[in-house]
């Protein structure tokens, strides 16, 4: 079988670690004309990597790599396209539990990886989060769950559905990507569409994307949860809810929200979903979801605290892409606050992050990147003035910025509602720059 992999990063060098123990002639078709590749390994590199593909049997794509940019070139070989998703729900007998959604995939996936590790039960944790899942194919047969962070990216052409499915909010996303909001609606929709009677499906129905999406799920064993605003309540029942100050499982008390360590009310949906997720697992065990829900404080560069110097907290939201999680940082602090915002462009409108800002006692706004002067327009045409756009072209400048505009008590906030790729690698690497810059004031 002659295979080629479309791109060679992390996770098709997993699928080239994983065909390589078998009768299969790989080659590598990558735009970068000088990549290092394994010993012996075929190479297509360059601007004609995208040539002839329809010689192959099988074409791996990088879930990066939308299938229109290979079908533009070679329209005939749609039915060969596939990705490392599809191998592994292919292989893998163990029991997948999958999470998707525009934010929140790997707080929450991670939360169901620790609560059923507190249960006594052993999984492991992987995809979209940073392990490349054919990696952990090996592990996964000694366990009880595998537990999968999984994109718009990877569900687009996926072939199978988890066991348990859990969709979180979702809103408009990765429109430089897919081609519309249909698009990305019906990638993620891949995620239940593909189940069986046996399986659970588990989503918001106080989401409207995320309902519409969870229809495409045959199954009639569907879970829901809900987390109203504060002084609201939920007018259905859900599996999973907040009620005032407790967080209840089918009517049960199971723990307080004050208890919950991770910060910001929109986190604890991605708890409700968790404990959604795992509550038949474990049999109700309250003891194991309390233990990891009190104490988790969540992922790097999500609402991650840095320092508190001089009376000022400073908070490393770098993960923050889009303007509702951005609206959902800024809800999370009472506290005045200097918001930095900006980014690269993802076709996406700002209007409704500029009135959270004026709503949300931020006292200044860093306005930064490609998209920074469009936020600050926005602003200015609704009589907001605190904003700075100019001489921040750097971290450093940025943080720096900030601290002169900073007063005790206030928050200090990164969460750029935006994409990275304008000034930095990406937004990991933005918010090792923001905590670097932090730590060195």
């Amino acid at each position: 079988m002659n295979v080629a992999l479309i791109g060679f990063g992390v996770e098709n060098q997993a699928v080239y670690r994983y065909l390589s123990k078998g009768p299969v002639y790989v080659t590598v078709c990558d735009q970068k004309p000088d990549l290092v590749l394994p010993g012996g390994v075929q190479s297509q590199l360059g601007d004609n990597y995208l040539d002839n593909l329809d010689k192959f049997d099988v074409i791996v794509r990088s879930v990066g790599i939308h299938p229109s940019v290979i079908l533009d070139k070679n329209p005939s070989v749609g039915p060969k396209i596939t990705t490392a998703v599809n191998f592994f729900f292919e292989s893998c007998k163990t029991p997948i539990i999958g999470v998707t959604g525009t934010k929140g995939k790997g707080t929450t996936s991670t939360l169901i990886h620790k609560i059923l590790a507190a249960a006594g039960k052993k999984t492991v944790l992987a995809g979209n989060i940073g392990i490349p899942m054919l990696d952990v194919l090996e592990e996964a047969k000694s366990c009880d769950y595998v537990v999968l962070e999984l994109s718009s990216f990877q569900l687009y052409d996926a072939k199978k559905s988890p066991h348990i499915a859990v969709c979180l909010m979702v809103v408009p996303e990765h429109l430089d990507w897919h081609h519309d909001l249909l698009d990305y609606t019906n990638a993620k929709a891949n995620i239940f569409r593909f189940q069986n009677s046996n399986d659970v499906a588990i989503f918001n129905p106080y989401s409207t994307l995320s309902s519409q999406i969870a229809r495409t799920s045959p199954v009639s064993n569907k879970l829901t949860y809900a987390v109203p605003e504060v002084g609201k309540h939920i007018n259905d029942p859900c599996t999973v809810y907040v009620e005032d100050d407790t967080i209840f499982v089918r009517k049960q008390p199971v723990m307080k929200i004050e208890d919950v360590k991770l910060l910001g009310r929109h986190n604890l949906e991605n708890v409700c979903a968790a404990i959604a997720a795992t509550w038949d697992i474990i049999g109700g065990n309250i003891e194991a979801i309390h233990s990891v829900v009190s104490n988790f404080t969540g992922l790097e560069y999500r609402l991650q605290p840095i320092r508190k110097i001089d009376g000022v907290t400073y908070i490393n939201d770098s993960f923050s892409t889009t303007p509702e999680t951005a609206i959902a940082a800024i809800k999370s602090f009472p506290e005045p606050k200097i918001v930095i915002v900006g980014g690269s462009d993802k076709g996406i409108p700002f209007d409704d992050l500029v009135l959270a800002i004026i709503r949300g006692n931020v006292k200044s706004v860093l306005a930064i990147g490609q998209q920074g002067p469009i936020i600050a327009r926005l602003l200015q045409e609704r009589n907001y003035t605190n904003f700075t756009t100019s001489h921040v072209d750097t971290m450093d400048a940025i943080v720096h910025k900030a601290k002169i505009l900073a007063e005790p008590g206030d928050v200090v906030l990164l969460s750029p509602a935006c994409a990275s790729f304008d000034m930095f690698k990406d937004y990991k690497d933005r918010g090792s720059q923001f905590t670097k810059a932090v730590l060195g004031l």
